[in-house]
């Protein structure tokens, strides 16, 4: 390739084209900067919509998760003051059971027991025949046998069944 080179006198006749050129390209260069300005600042304000999303949302889940947690937590505590207050109704239930066992079975110092015991002594007969085995009851009363057949006629098994009879009502002494 060869190069020619311009008589000296042509170079300042170019002087006006050198400085268009030059201006149009500051312009050129000045209208690229301020699209590429434009464009970084469309960039930071759709990062920051966006950041502002993804923060609401994670307040939002959080909050969520938190009324979760706090249910459970009201839960775990419900259940427990119930299992504490089933265990003290039991504990209550139990003592209850066995003062009335104690005090049916007192019956036994009294001078009326003998009666009582042969009013009970006439009941197994009737219910499980003459020929019924009748033995003293642990704390008192008496248990009959027969073939196939049992009869618990003690103190402590009447005490117990009435108090099962009477159970939903006697628990209302101490319901709320």
């Amino acid at each position: 390739m060869r190069t020619t080179l311009l008589p000296a006198a042509a170079s300042p006749a170019l002087d006006p084209v050198r400085a268009r050129l030059l201006r149009d390209a500051a312009a050129d260069a000045e209208a690229l900067l301020a699209e590429a300005d434009e464009e970084a600042r469309a960039g930071v304000r759709e990062a920051e919509a966006q950041a502002s999303a993804v923060l609401a949302e994670a307040r939002r889940q959080g909050a969520h998760d938190a009324d979760l947690a706090g249910a459970a937590a009201r839960s775990r505590v419900r259940r427990a003051a119930r299992s504490r207050e089933l265990a003290a109704r039991r504990e209550i239930w139990e003592d209850l059971c066995r003062q009335v066992v104690d005090r049916v079975e007192a019956l036994r110092g009294t001078d009326a027991y003998p009666a009582v015991r042969r009013r009970l002594t006439a009941r197994v007969r009737q219910v499980l025949g003459p020929g019924a085995r009748i033995t003293e009851a642990p704390g008192g009363g008496v248990v009959g046998d027969a073939p196939g057949r049992r009869l618990d006629c003690g103190l402590a098994a009447f005490a117990q069944r009435a108090l099962d009879r009477a159970g939903g009502e006697v628990e209302q002494l101490w319901a709320p």
